[in-house]
């Protein structure tokens, strides 16, 4: 059973690893030595993290002679902040209605206390 894009992009996001390499991969590409570089693991491990990422739709791996180079796919992102902007905008309205009744008890409290 195949999980839903947006599922699979956040199991993707999951793991501090795939984040930082999602990082590295916003600067620019980079071969999977180069990403590897900086994590006390193994060529494997960090292979495997690249699978999930490509799974997920958030990287592509570009064959050039003997070099794979990988490179972020921002549009998985993209729709992904989509989906949580919705959200955002829903709660700042809460946020501001409860703001503005707040106001309201603080300046009814203040006509009775004058």
């Amino acid at each position: 059973m195949t999980a839903d894009p947006a599922s699979t992009v956040f199991a993707a996001l999951a793991d501090p690893t795939r984040r930082a390499i999602l990082a590295r991969l916003a600067a620019g590409d980079a071969t999977v030595n180069e990403l590897a570089e900086p994590f006390p693991m193994s060529l494997q491990a960090v292979s495997k993290h690249l699978s999930v990422l490509e799974r997920a739709g958030l990287i592509t791996r570009i064959r050039e002679a003997q070099w794979r180079r990988c490179r972020l796919e921002p549009a998985p992102l993209r729709d992904l902040a989509r989906w949580v902007d919705q959200y955002r905008r829903l709660w700042d309205d809460r946020y501001d209605t409860l703001d503005g009744y707040l106001r309201e008890l603080k300046g009814n409290t203040d006509e009775r206390d004058q």
